[in-house]
């Protein structure tokens, strides 16, 4: 038994947008090329509407596959497995402590903490959404077992109102979550994150922490210092650490950065 861990790009959106390429691909050449609109204004009209819905689609459809591609747990450049391993290494807690994946997807993340801590307890939390409909609390527990990991959990919940107490967690960590959240400041689900982690706790959160989508973050990890918090470091995860910054700008995954640091 092998486990699945799915691909960060679903199948049903590479379908889709390429289903809509060719569509709009259609429509420009009914439009354009053959007399099933008469000449003048409208014609002109459709073809241009169709015309450009047909690069946009193009050009969402090349990043789809490439992405789909980079992010293929068995393919060849398994991009989602480097990111997923290199930032359970920043997690590491002594045993009988516990540790919260924020936002687990198809677990891989909780299962590789679980693998470098096995004597921790590892929950996941998600609340596997129709938006990636793939994933779900029975896929985590199938990859766990199918990973003979026995230290792990799965719960349904929202990283934007977390149901544990202050000081639950040894560690907290998430991977590329809190840019998927609609909220008008993700610093603020930061904090909520961080909350649940104790005092000597460990935290390792990657994302898209661009400053449109967080805000000036290296102000927020001063502030997290000023809060007491002991350790509080940027780390650009685009300079060859995970990926260059040549694939990060083709996959779209400029400004990714872990927070990282000790309370």
């Amino acid at each position: 038994m092998k486990p699945d861990y799915q691909n960060w790009v679903p199948k049903g959106m590479v379908a889709g947008i390429l289903g809509a390429t060719a569509l709009t691909c259609a429509g420009t050449i009914v439009c354009a090329a053959t007399g099933a609109l008469p000449n003048g204004i409208l014609r002109a009209f459709m073809s241009a509407v169709f015309g450009i819905a047909f690069v946009v689609c193009a050009g969402f459809s090349v990043w789809c596959v490439r992405a789909y591609r980079a992010f293929s747990y068995g393919g060849q450049r398994q991009l989602s497995r480097k990111i997923v391993e290199g930032l359970a290494q920043y997690v590491s807690v002594p045993d009988g402590g516990k540790i919260l994946d924020v936002g687990c997807g198809s677990g891989a993340l909780t299962i590789a903490c679980a693998k470098r801590n096995p004597g921790c307890a590892v929950t996941g939390l998600d609340r596997w959404g129709k938006e990636y409909a793939s994933y779900s609390r029975r896929l985590c527990e199938s990859n766990a077992r199918a990973e003979g990991v026995t230290n792990t959990v799965f719960v349904k919940g929202n990283a934007v109102r977390l149901d544990f107490p202050d000081g639950s967690f040894d560690a907290v960590t998430s991977n590329y979550v809190y840019h998927n959240v609609p909220a008008r400041d993700r610093q603020k689900l930061l904090l909520e994150t961080l909350r649940v982690l104790r005092p000597g706790g460990v935290f390792a959160i990657h994302d898209l922490m661009t400053p449109r989508k967080f805000g000036d973050m290296s102000a927020f990890a001063q502030e997290l210092k000023k809060r007491g918090y002991r350790k509080v470091a940027l780390i650009d995860t685009t300079n060859g650490r995970f990926m260059r910054p040549k694939e990060a700008k083709r996959l779209m995954l400029r400004g990714s950065a872990i927070l990282f640091g000790f309370k």
